[in-house]
């Protein structure tokens, strides 16, 4: 697993730019992304994929320690969806 300081390092030598520029720059997209989640947006990145919000309902659980139940509140989650392009990075062309 990369590291943040590892990513940021990363994508400064990769584009050839400073630290501190990688960092606001990535940044500024993840902030990004957040906002248009909480507004109930998809944001999308062709060839990459697309991030999306999706409601849980609340539920009942169980405290793995005691078993009791417990009552989780609905929420709202993150979803990454990778493009096709993506697939075919990690997997390799699919065969006809």
């Amino acid at each position: 697993m990369a590291t943040k300081a590892e990513m940021l390092d990363a994508v400064a030598e990769s584009a050839g730019v400073t630290k501190a520029d990688a960092e606001r720059t990535l940044g500024a997209f993840f902030d990004h992304v957040v906002a248009e989640a909480k507004k109930g947006e998809k944001v999308a990145w062709a060839g990459f994929g697309s991030f999306s919000t999706t409601q849980r309902s609340a539920r009942t659980g169980r405290n793995p320690q005691t078993g009791e139940p417990v009552q989780i509140k609905a929420s709202t989650a993150m979803k990454f969806s990778a493009s096709s392009a993506l697939k075919e990075a990690l997997n390799g062309k699919k065969k006809k």
